[in-house]
């Protein structure tokens, strides 16, 4: 279980760099800031993404499920303002930083 929670953090950090490469307005200060953003990232979606996207489930619905991209990237920008080391500039940087993590994250979470 410890094995697949580690692996799990890893896949997310990598995604993270992915992110950080390819969107201009993320960056980070080293690995350790990646493996950070990591951790706060997955429980910031558990303990205010879930409730978050129940209470806004309505507009989701209404905006054919696009409103959850906005949500996304309002938890990935609120994690990295908590994450020293970490910083994304920009709302248009938060967006499509966290699609390119979710998808990165999910084509690497198939390969392990």
């Amino acid at each position: 279980m410890l094995n697949k929670l580690i692996v799990k953090l890893l896949v997310n950090a990598a995604a993270l760099w992915v992110a950080a490469m390819l969107v201009s307005g993320i960056s980070y200060s080293g690995i350790g800031a990646l493996i950070l953003m990591a951790v706060v990232l997955g429980v910031v979606n558990t303990v205010i993404g879930w409730p978050l996207k129940i209470i806004t489930l309505p507009l989701a619905v209404i905006t054919l499920g696009l409103f959850i991209l906005v949500l996304n990237a309002f938890l990935f920008k609120f994690s990295a303002s908590l994450v020293p080391g970490f910083v994304v500039s920009g709302w248009w940087a938060a967006f499509v930083g966290s699609i390119v993590t979710s998808v990165v994250s999910w084509i690497l979470g198939k390969l392990v």
